[in-house]
């Protein structure tokens, strides 16, 4: 059976991002693969090193959206990365190979250079972040990774790094490779990508008011003055979330009246705001009964994470062997 290996930073609870970018898919996944999804506390100080007062309760946070939203510990591995230390080893010696200019291109790099212009991100961790996402998921040797548009340049070099692995070591890693989801970028409420970074998520244990409150203001197609004046949903970021959410026979309808100038912007909204009320009510109902089983949610993710470690170390073993590092017990 095929490996899977997908995580998230515990920056807070989920929004729809992840969602459509990520989760709606490791649900699907945990049926017919072997899946590890990993709570990457690490990557989380990459760029909030100097915040890291929430990151243990994120933690909880994180694990328990997973189990509200369908994520079975019985067939997914839910493990928190700096648990499982041969994520740190593997990344340390997979930086010995990775040519400094590969880091320096990465489109997100310079993307998230200018979007948190705040924050001093000129460190070694946060250029080099890519490298422990490729450990992250070559340490349990997956072949596929769940993710998001914005994210596929980055497993096209985990690809890279394992090919010079392999090169200069012998085949050890499979090559991984990308799942894109149908609607793999979401926009948020200010039409900027949907991010926790940038204050302009809807997160989905929103109640309907806190809906109402962040979607009735969002920016439209500015060719819509009036509400006569026909529009093109194509260039609206509440259409992004319609394709993702809104089914496909309301979706034509919707399509129609914008164009052709029969409904409001505001009528539009109204059927987005209960489309994400039904969609997320178990959601919601959920993770309540979660918040309430602390202790279960934390005993979830120690079990897993013992499990990723022996694997893990499996993987271990192997890389020291190849590149001739460590002693064995009994072996010079």
């Amino acid at each position: 059976m095929k490996r899977v290996l997908s995580g998230m930073r515990p920056t807070g609870k989920l929004h729809l991002g992840h969602w459509v970018g990520a989760l709606e898919n490791w649900l699907k996944l945990q049926e017919k693969y072997e899946c590890f999804y990993a709570i990457v506390d690490w990557h989380a100080l990459t760029t909030d090193y100097d915040r890291t007062e929430k990151i243990r309760e994120n933690i909880i946070e994180i694990a328990s959206d997973w189990l509200a939203a369908g994520l079975d510990p019985n067939r997914s591995t839910i493990l928190l990365q700096s648990q499982v230390k041969q994520h740190a080893e593997l990344h340390l010696l997979l930086s010995m190979i990775t040519p400094l200019g590969w880091l320096l291109r990465v489109p997100t790099y310079k993307e998230q250079m200018r979007q948190l212009s705040d924050r001093d991100l000129h460190t070694y961790g946060f250029l080099g972040y890519p490298v422990l996402q490729t450990a992250d998921i070559i340490v349990y040797k997956a072949e596929l990774v769940p993710v998001g548009e914005d994210q596929k340049f980055h497993i096209e070099l985990a690809r890279e790094i394992v090919r010079r692995f392999n090169h200069f070591y012998g085949k050890v890693f499979p090559e991984p490779k990308e799942i894109l989801t149908p609607v793999p970028k979401i926009l948020g409420i200010d039409g900027r990508k949907m991010s926790k970074s940038y204050g302009n998520a809807i997160f989905m244990d929103d109640s309907p008011e806190e809906l109402k409150k962040k979607i009735f203001p969002m920016v439209t197609d500015t060719r819509r003055k009036r509400r006569t004046d026909p529009g093109q949903p194509e260039d609206c970021p509440v259409w992004t979330l319609h394709k993702a959410f809104t089914p496909e026979e309301k979706r034509r309808e919707l399509y129609e009246g914008c164009t052709k100038a029969k409904i409001g912007c505001l009528d539009c909204k109204k059927v987005l705001i209960q489309r994400l009320t039904e969609k997320f009510q178990d959601f919601r109902e959920k993770k309540e009964y979660y918040k309430s089983k602390k202790g279960d949610v934390i005993d979830i993710i120690i079990e897993g994470s013992k499990k990723a470690t022996e694997e893990a170390e499996k993987t271990l073993e192997e890389v020291r062997e190849v590149m001739g590092v460590g002693i064995s017990p009994g072996r010079i």
